[in-house]
């Protein structure tokens, strides 16, 4: 790829060079805390847990906890009700559970692309296929810039390597809104002296409680899927009508596998993307994205820890392998940043109890 080539047109609302457009919400009592980067180990670097310090965001009958490690989404629910996977605090996260995906999503072939006619190498942290998986900030602590009683944010740093020369951080914001919902915010800041090519994407496992997810009917308004090889390297596309893949009336999850890329994606009435998983009682969690998360990967895996199906639904503004192909891909110049939104919501039959305790997979102790 070349640093000269246009930015995708349904993406150029997402850049800017001055402060994200995202404003904080909170109470007048829910005043942000400042938390300088050099603070003690154990608050800005970690902690003893594997995964970091635990952030436990709290509103109204939601919580929240965010990970130092990759600004991970480890766990989150409403009355009680789990609305995504889990795992232990001293767990790597399983199959990229909850993580931030940056400065791509997603795969790169052989860990291999071209800049300006160099090859650039990549490590390949995905062994099996031969792959560059899901961005460069796996293993990295985020550091906290502010946090409240229902709102953490937290930067990520990405420093030029063999296989991507560029300067960037990644911040993420998690807010609890008033009716529990969450809402993330994700920023990607060029500070190189040049454009660099970026994508950036969210790897959350859905669920409602204790419902089977093989129980769950999944509703997608995609009408296109993305084709790919073994590899998972996209290989073209092909519309979804009359296929198996055509969740746009819902379809249940069932114990089939999957783990495909969906695009095309028709918005609803407020220019959002919506995904949905319901429930057989009714209930049902919805993932929206802005219009910048013009691709939806999908994985159906019976591989997470303690469950026979999880659901990943990873919005994502650019599909694998997009560090070769161009799909989806935007070049940051320098101070310019990429920016978008999206968030879980959770709905329930109104003569449904608003609390079901059963609901929870474990209890989470105090904020560390």
């Amino acid at each position: 790829m070349n640093e000269s080539e246009n930015r995708p047109a349904g993406l150029s609302s997402g850049l800017s060079s001055g402060e994200p457009s995202h404003q904080p919400s909170g109470e007048p009592s829910d005043r942000a805390v400042e938390q300088p980067a050099d603070q003690p180990a154990g608050l800005g670097f970690g902690g003893p847990a594997a995964t970091g310090t635990q952030y436990v965001l709290r509103h109204g009958g939601a919580e929240a906890t965010v990970t130092s490690l990759a600004g991970a989404l480890r766990r989150y629910e409403v009355d009680g009700t789990a609305l995504v996977e889990t795992y232990g605090e001293d767990e790597i996260p399983p199959s990229a559970c909850g993580i931030q995906l940056s400065p791509w999503p997603n795969r790169v072939r052989d860990g291999r692309w071209t800049l300006d006619g160099a090859t650039q190498q990549l490590d390949l942290s995905e062994p099996s296929r031969s792959n560059a998986s899901h961005g460069l900030l796996r293993n990295t602590a985020f550091v906290p810039a502010e946090q409240t009683a229902r709102r953490v944010v937290l930067r990520g740093e990405i420093h030029p390597q063999h296989g991507y020369p560029f300067r960037l951080t990644h911040q993420v914001t998690y807010t609890l809104d008033d009716d529990g919902a969450l809402t993330v915010h994700q920023q990607l800041t060029n500070h190189s002296c040049r454009p660099a090519p970026v994508a950036f994407g969210a790897h959350p496992f859905l669920r409602i409680g204790d419902v089977p997810s093989e129980d769950l009917v999944l509703t997608l308004q995609a009408a296109t899927r993305v084709l790919s090889d073994d590899r998972l390297i996209p290989t073209g596309t092909a519309p979804v009508q009359g296929t198996a893949e055509d969740f746009r009336e819902g379809r249940q999850v069932g114990t089939g596998l999957l783990d495909a890329a969906f695009t095309d994606l028709e918005p609803g009435d407020d220019g959002r993307h919506h995904h949905t998983l319901s429930a057989p009682d009714g209930r049902s969690v919805e993932l929206w994205a802005d219009p910048a998360f013009g691709y939806v990967h999908v994985f159906f895996t019976d591989q997470l820890p303690g469950r026979r199906r999880a659901v990943a639904v990873e919005p994502m503004t650019a599909p694998a392998n997009a560090l070769n192909s161009g799909d989806g891909l935007v070049w940051i110049g320098p101070g310019e940043h990429l920016s978008a939104a999206w968030g879980i919501t959770h709905h329930r039959p109104q003569n449904r109890s608003s609390h079901q305790a059963h609901d929870r997979p474990h209890a989470e102790e105090a904020v560390r």
